[in-house]
């Protein structure tokens, strides 16, 4: 990691943790454990848990970092958002 990129913080509900992955591959990144994948520009790391949205419904929700250089990031994360947006409920 490049001590000039910087970070952010997003979560996203109704995607599991494995699309998410999927996604981040697909925008250029290689997996390197369960919770990471890194490219040449930019790495994300994911977290899940299980969240409730009312007395009866819980979904999953995805946290990601996102580290990488800050004038690419932004519009890299508006791409994983857009495919993550799709794939929810």
């Amino acid at each position: 990691m490049s001590s000039e990129w910087v970070t952010q913080k997003r979560s996203f509900r109704g995607i599991s943790r494995r699309l998410a992955i999927q996604y981040l591959e697909t925008l250029g990144a290689d997996r390197v454990d369960d919770d990471r994948v890194e490219a040449e520009e930019w790495a994300a790391t994911l977290s899940e848990q299980t969240v409730s949205v009312g007395p009866s419904v819980s979904l999953t929700q995805v946290d990601l970092v996102f580290e990488g250089d800050p004038e690419g990031l932004d519009a890299l994360v508006e791409r994983f958002a857009r495919k993550a947006m799709r794939a929810g409920g």
